[in-house]
């Protein structure tokens, strides 16, 4: 084994702080176990190039907790710096496939299918002919029907106009009826229209009134935000109760009270939701790991997250409680 560097020593000892094993960082990271052990033991020929060392280095302060600027600032002697690396193989072997005349490999392959397509061709040919012959039989065997069918042509129009008359009698009685089932319909309609418009306005009203009443209640707002922590004062309620949901994948997970008790430091499981009650609390510290997916609830209510995940992975929420019987 190799002999640790100065922050390989650092950042394995942050993460057996947090009670982390290789295992679980390499699932909070997606960071093979032997890119991140190589990255502890100072070992970076085993990665795949020099940018993926900066990169996993990030990701692996990230994920622990540390402020990646500032490690990398002060440990820059033990982390290379990124050279574009020449790919001499890559680029002979796309020289050789343009040195390859593309046009005599399209008519090489014409003059092989020509032959197909004559055969082809000469099929089509005979179909057509045996077609057209067979649509001459036809159209005079059915001439020949009609001729024979003529005398009877007579007595079946009679017979026709009977039926007619009838169907016609028919239809106007069926008429009747359909006009006054679709009076009936149109007025059920309407009815049900009125009644549905009531029930919608009654609801609507009742939701405004609502919100009037929680508008003099609970408030969350925030006070200031800076790198990547944000404070927010909660007031107007006399409860604190705090919910946090991981829905995408693992994520460290720290909340500290403003005495700096912690309550939870851990990992949160994908799909996992843990609740605390800091009623009796005047602060709360809230440090996010890994922040994409993670959803905050106070009191029952959604909160957002002071910043986008896709630039700020870790962030870390202040919330300052004032109960509303000491306001």
């Amino acid at each position: 084994m190799l002999a640790l560097t100065e922050l390989g020593q650092r950042l394995r000892q942050e993460r057996e702080s947090k009670g982390l094993s290789l295992e679980d960082l390499q699932k909070l990271t997606k960071i093979q176990k032997r890119y991140l052990l190589g990255i502890e033991e100072g070992n970076y020929e085993v990665m795949p190039g020099k940018f993926y060392v900066r990169a996993f280095i990030k990701q692996y302060c990230e994920a622990i907790g540390l402020d990646t600027d500032a490690i990398f600032e002060e440990y820059k002697s033990d982390i290379p710096s990124t050279q574009t690396e020449d790919m001499p193989q890559q680029l002979s072997r796309v020289r050789s496939r343009k040195e390859i005349p593309q046009h005599t490999k399209g008519v090489s392959k014409a003059y092989d299918y020509l032959p197909t397509v004559l055969v082809v061709a000469g099929v089509v040919v005979v179909g057509i002919i045996i077609w057209v012959i067979a649509q001459n039989i036809v159209s005079d065997k059915n001439k020949e029907q009609a001729n024979q069918e003529a005398p009877n042509s007579e007595v079946q129009q009679s017979n026709t106009q009977e039926e007619t008359n009838e169907t016609t009698a028919k239809n106007d009685n069926s008429n009747s009826e359909d006009e006054q089932s679709a009076a009936d319909k149109k007025e059920q309609e309407k009815e049900k229209a009125e009644k549905e418009k009531a029930e919608k306005e009654k609801a609507e009203k009742e939701k405004a009134e609502n919100e009037k009443k929680d508008s003099g209640k609970q408030e969350y707002k925030e006070v200031q935000k800076t790198g990547r922590s944000a404070t927010y004062a909660l007031s107007g309620t006399d409860a604190f109760n705090l919910e946090v949901t991981s829905t995408q994948a693992d994520t460290w997970l720290d909340v500290k009270n403003g005495k700096g008790n912690a309550f939870f430091s851990s990992i949160l499981k994908k799909g996992e939701t843990k609740e605390f009650d800091l009623t009796k609390e005047t602060e709360a510290r809230v440090n996010i790991g890994y922040s994409p997916g993670v959803e905050l609830k106070v009191n029952g209510k959604a909160v957002d997250l002071p910043f986008d995940s896709s630039k700020q992975v870790r962030q870390v929420v202040t919330i300052q409680y004032q109960p509303a019987e000491a306001q």
